[in-house]
């Protein structure tokens, strides 16, 4: 077995374990001193974490050796570790069929030709009381990089 499987694995067992042991995610953010969203993906295998963080995180759920050495391989980030088929997935993959191009015309005419970074990026995750039902409110917020010319 790769270190990419081994490291989706261990994302796995993470969401056995902390079901198992009534461990809320915000709990492991907190564990970790981490944000909620950055704590999640590392968690499931696409951010790096440190043999501590993985000592932490394998004591609070009672994890074995081999996956806490797991949490410690490198990121599995993209397609590998993405479930296409899920409807949060499908969903979210959706509203940037819809308003990807939109929001590149605006980025481009606020700050030039460039992209928004994912790696000096955070994501805020929030839920909205509303009359009509509960809502989702995600804060993307990446730096600009814009391309270079030479």
């Amino acid at each position: 077995m790769s270190d990419k499987d081994d490291r989706l694995e261990a994302g796995r067992e993470i969401v056995r374990a902390k079901e198992a042991h009534g461990v809320s995610w915000a709990e492991l953010a907190k564990a970790l001193d981490r944000s909620l969203v950055w704590t999640t993906s590392a968690l499931l295998g696409q951010q790096p974490l440190d043999a501590e963080q993985a000592g932490t995180v394998g004591a609070l759920l009672d994890l074995d050796e081999e996956t806490v050495e797991a949490l410690t391989f490198p990121p599995v980030r993209g397609d590998a570790a993405l479930d296409p088929t899920e409807p949060v997935t499908y969903r979210l993959q959706e509203a940037l069929q819809v308003y990807g191009s939109s929001l590149h015309e605006l980025i481009r005419e606020e700050f030039g030709d460039g992209i928004m970074s994912a790696i000096d990026f955070t994501l805020d995750f929030e839920r909205v009381e509303d009359p009509k039902g509960d809502r989702v409110k995600l804060t993307f917020n990446g730096k600009f990089l814009p391309y270079k010319v030479w």
